[in-house]
């Protein structure tokens, strides 16, 4: 036996684990009590602060833990988690909550700033160039005239997690490396999920490192406005002057440019000039660059060159570690059941999850009650009205065949050719996902299949989903679809 294998344990889940996860679950757990056992086994003992994680790292957690243990110890390790004993509430302030804001900060582009303590929750971008970040949870110092950065959007306030893991990765690497390699990077994904944060987390690593560094961010709106204004004046020197000589171009919503061929022109123009002086291209848009239409194929074939990384809706930890930081930075404990709650029913992407919890705590702060559970379900019920009554399986399934090209009876036949089965499989996830119906409800509603039908395909599609990147944003699409 020895005294630090909790310790070290804890180091080697740290390696293991998603660095959020660990951060969430493991982490903050008190020190270990290790002793031996007469049957040549140890005991590790932890203390948990409260049933609901204690519950959670239980069916979570316990069986990895254990096995890393008695990896470590070279014998049998038995993990006993306890709820520690309650302590006497200690005198709390009057309720802090995070006051709605205002979204946008003045003649910067249209960022925007939400607290979250030691790091902000992944800020995010809309079809206007919208951001959301902030570290203190007041609003962020204006953004640069000359470069458009929002400042509080930076790597070190980004929440990372399996989302958007590959995406931060290659962000890094720009930053550490301009124009070396991965040029253009190309992020694509949803509204919401942190593409704006990323590219600005870039932008403001590069300045940082070399404050001479000629940046510029804009959302592709403001690229045509220029185009716009430079065409009617005649000046397109002055378009050159601007675009062609930047060291890094951060551009917001590529997607916009469909169907502007004097847009894309110049906008070809200036990306051949960048990358012939090694200068680095960032783009975000909604869709990979071959699903971007009314865009020219010598602009797409472009967007493609470098590397393409997607940025996917957080995993259900990743939103409960989101909003148990964000609360955290507005000095408010939030239970984690309540948490939990408001994850589970908040899918979409964080900016959602950002309005959810604004909601919550200022319902509480309103009532004068504890956050609960309770309190959660009546400040939302709006928002869970509109998705239990918007949501049915038939809906689900008519959206789902849609998408795929395919007969809505084909929901129900008992065809098994995989141009059906495989739409049938995700709509049944979709269904399990997304309503409240059991298993066999859900089966009756596929042409009476039985509900182990039902589950295998809730089985595959989910585990499918975290490993497949066009299958997750596939998904995506139908969940947004289905809620909007």
């Amino acid at each position: 036996m020895t005294p630090d294998l909790w310790q070290r344990g804890c180091d080697r889940l740290a390696t293991e684990l998603p660095e959020q996860q660990f951060n969430t679950w493991i982490r903050p757990l008190p020190p270990a009590q290790v002793e031996a056992q007469d049957d040549a086994t140890t005991r590790v003992s932890v203390r948990v602060p409260n049933r609901f994680k204690l519950d959670w790292i239980r069916t979570q957690y316990a069986g990895r833990i254990e096995a890393v243990l008695s990896d470590l110890a070279g014998h049998p390790v038995r993990l006993d988690l306890q709820l520690a004993p309650r302590e006497l509430p200690a005198v709390r302030p009057p309720a802090t909550v995070l006051a709605p804001a205002n979204d946008e900060t003045p003649a910067t582009g249209g960022q925007a700033s939400h607290g979250t303590g030691n790091g902000t929750i992944n800020g995010t971008n809309n079809s206007t160039g919208h951001a959301a970040a902030s570290a203190s949870g007041a609003s962020p110092a204006p953004a640069s005239t000359r470069h458009k950065l929002n400042s509080a959007l930076t790597f070190d306030t980004l929440v990372a997690g399996r989302a958007n893991q590959m995406a931060r990765t290659a962000a890094l690497h720009v930053a550490g490396a301009p124009g070396a390699m991965y040029n253009p990077l190309f992020i694509y994904g949803g509204v919401g999920l942190g593409k704006t944060h990323l590219m600005n987390a870039v932008g403001n690593a590069l300045l940082k490192d070399k404050p001479d560094a000629r940046v510029l961010y804009l959302h592709a709106e403001q690229f045509i406005s220029d185009v716009v204004k430079n065409y009617q004046r005649k000046t397109f020197d002055e378009l050159k002057a601007k675009y062609h000589q930047l060291d890094l171009l951060l551009i917001d919503d590529v997607q916009f440019f469909a169907g502007k061929e004097r847009t894309q022109e110049e906008f070809f123009n200036a990306f051949e000039a960048l990358l012939a002086k090694r200068a680095h291209i960032i783009m975000t848009s909604d869709t990979y660059p071959k699903g971007l239409v009314d865009i020219d194929e010598r602009l797409t074939s472009r967007f493609d060159a470098g590397l393409t990384v997607a940025i996917e809706p957080p995993e259900l930890e990743m939103r409960v570690a989101i909003l148990l930081q964000k609360a955290r930075g507005d000095g408010i404990e939030m239970p984690e059941d309540v948490a939990f709650f408001v994850a589970k029913n908040v899918r979409a992407n964080v900016r959602e999850l950002e309005g959810a919890l604004r909601k919550v705590l200022a319902y509480a702060r309103f009532s004068h009650k504890e956050i609960s559970i309770g309190l959660a379900r009546e400040a939302l019920k709006d928002l869970l009205s509109i998705q239990n009554r918007q949501i049915g399986v038939e809906n689900i399934q008519k959206t789902v065949a849609d998408f795929y090209k395919i007969k809505v009876a084909d929901m129900y036949s008992k065809k098994r050719p995989a141009s059906i089965a495989r739409p049938r499989q995700i709509a049944m996830f979709l269904a399990k996902e997304m309503t409240q119906k059991s298993l066999p409800e859900i089966g009756e509603l596929f042409g009476g299949r039985d509900h182990t039908t039902v589950l295998h395909a809730v089985r595959k599609i989910g585990a499918e989903r975290t490993k497949n990147t066009e299958l997750n944003q596939q998904l995506h699409v139908l969940e947004q679809t289905l809620k909007g």
